[in-house]
């Protein structure tokens, strides 16, 4: 399949104006994340971890997240609908949901590479990378990832607070840093 980062954003942008985007964009995924080689030559090698963003909307967001071998992220939801289609390594999720006392366990899924999973817009999860390479998938998000107002949770009181996208982002240098710095 010859695929680049173009023909990504189409098939999603598609899939989201069908009766039932998430399920659209969740055959979109599982389709294109079968040729994991081809994922990952049309977008790029991968170096470290990070957010990147390949199409953004108020109705559609397309990224390429890459976890670094190590990382944790604390429980945070979306506050809209999110599809993962996994190209390579392993994604491990706990899932949670709202209790009296902030957070009560929901279960897990570990996504490996052709795994695509579906998350509905009360969804709560926390995200880590417990492999020591990376993981690497697209998401796909029912509206404007950078621009919604979400919510994460410390992950030790499970107390609420709104998201922070610049703390998101310095896990990811710190995750990055340590990797780099691992014995080898």
């Amino acid at each position: 399949m010859l695929l680049d980062v173009d023909e990504v954003v189409a098939r999603c942008r598609t899939a989201r104006d069908e009766h039932t985007p998430q399920l659209a964009i969740r055959d979109v995924l599982a389709e294109l994340v079968a040729d994991a080689d081809a994922v990952a030559a049309a977008l790029g090698p991968v170096h470290e971890g990070g957010i990147q963003a390949l199409y953004r909307s108020p109705d559609l967001t397309v990224l390429r997240i890459v976890w670094t071998p190590g990382m944790k992220l604390q429980p945070h939801n979306h506050a809209m609908f999110a599809v993962v289609g996994m190209y390579g390594g392993q994604e491990d999720n706990a899932f949670f949901r709202r209790a009296e006392r902030g957070l009560e366990s929901a279960g897990g899924r570990d996504l490996v590479a052709g795994d695509v999973h579906v998350m509905g817009h009360d969804a709560i999860h926390a995200v880590s990378n417990t492999r020591s390479e990376y993981a690497v998938a697209l998401h796909v998000y029912g509206g404007d990832f950078f621009d919604a107002e979400r919510s994460e949770w410390d992950p030790a009181t499970f107390e609420e607070r709104p998201r922070d996208l610049a703390n998101t982002a310095r896990q990811f240098t710190e995750a990055n840093a340590a990797w780099a710095a691992r014995p080898r």
